[in-house]
């Protein structure tokens, strides 16, 4: 992807559409649109993610208040880590996937397994 220099002082343009994006939607910075990623950026992260552990279990008791939240904290604090789900069917781990990203609006990268590798752009400073 080329970059074009001249907006912003200098600042590319990708990166100052992100800013602007990031002013105007400051208190809830990805509530209104889910975060689509493109196959290069979806690519960036799934080998940004390779060497790390799921940081989070899924077990047979669903999506549960605490999930959420430590999920949340996993999502604040790194932008993205694995999850691990332990439920046998296929179809049930792709809907509980999804699920838990929409509840604590991020975005599923990939899913490998059991696994499922969630990312949240992180707000500027944090």
């Amino acid at each position: 992807m080329k970059l074009a220099y001249p907006l912003n002082g200098g600042m590319p343009v990708r990166t100052a559409a992100w800013a602007l994006w990031l002013e105007i939607h400051a208190d809830r910075y990805n509530q209104d649109v889910p975060a689509t990623l493109s196959s290069q950026e979806r690519a960036r992260l799934k080998a940004r993610a390779h060497s790390l552990e799921p940081v989070v279990r899924m077990g047979h008791a669903g999506i549960t208040p605490e999930l959420v939240a430590e999920v949340d904290r996993a999502l604040a604090a790194r932008g993205l880590f694995k999850v691990g789900i332990a439920v046998d069917d296929r179809d049930d781990r792709r809907a509980l996937g999804d699920a838990l990203a929409e509840r604590v609006d991020g975005t599923p990268v990939h899913r490998v397994g059991k696994v499922l590798i969630l990312w949240r752009p992180r707000p500027e400073g944090a």
